[in-house]
């Protein structure tokens, strides 16, 4: 008779791991539902999170399983080659991540400091791209993302897509930055007008616009010190 594996879809629905996952977090479920979670199946006779529980307890603890070979998972019953595979990749995984450090962040001090990361980007463009820098407490730039790409003279952005993005990041302030693509920085009407725009904005979220560059052809304004913000 054919072997039926129980998917972990089939468990009551506040008993599953991928669920309570998604509304408490990873942190609120114990080693052998993400175990299970991995796993995606348990066998024919019991469920994944059941063959989890099994898998951590011949191993003889979570240490003992993370120091487990191939061969000797593959020796658990329902465990076969392929689940054994997956295991022993998130197991690197998670060796990899300890072993890993941040990387060294940008700090963005002076204007100067984001247009050096930005100006070979965007100042050989066409067209104009709106880029926005997220930035921690301390300045430093926790990730970029262009939110616009426009026209040879005008790009369009809403300050409620440059706030929703910052709010995504956990990001503490913002700087802005687009490009000129005749090569000139000097700031237009429209400029100067988002650059109030998202500033209003910002005070409201909580989020402050530290300041929002003109770049043109390795020539930069900083509206912050044009005096516009």
């Amino acid at each position: 008779m054919e072997q039926r594996s129980y998917m972990i879809r089939e468990i009551p629905q506040d008993e599953r791991p991928r669920e309570r996952m998604i509304k408490q977090g990873a942190s609120a479920l114990k080693d052998a539902e993400l175990l299970a979670i991995l796993l995606g199946t348990g066998t024919r006779n019991e469920s994944a999170i059941r063959l989890a529980e099994r898998i951590i307890q011949e191993c003889g603890g979570l240490r003992r399983f993370a120091e487990s070979s191939w061969d000797e998972l593959t020796q658990i019953r329902g465990v076969g080659p392929a689940k054994s595979l997956q295991l022993q990749a998130s197991i690197e995984l998670g060796r990899r991540l300890a072993r890993s450090r941040l990387p060294d962040m940008i700090r963005i001090s002076r204007p100067q400091d984001a247009a050096d990361l930005l100006m070979e980007e965007l100042r050989h463009l066409r067209e104009e791209h709106f880029v926005c820098l997220f930035l921690n407490t301390k300045n430093q730039v926790i990730g970029r993302q262009t939110l616009s790409i426009g026209s040879l003279n005008a790009s369009v952005v809403h300050p409620r897509e440059v706030y929703r993005a910052a709010i995504r990041r956990s990001s503490a302030s913002i700087l802005c930055a687009h490009n000129h693509p005749s090569g000139d920085p000097t700031p237009s009407p429209e400029d100067v007008s988002l650059t109030r725009r998202l500033a209003e904005a910002g005070e409201l979220i909580g989020i402050e616009l530290l300041d929002h560059l003109v770049i043109g052809d390795n020539r930069f304004i900083s509206l912050k010190e044009a005096g516009c913000l």
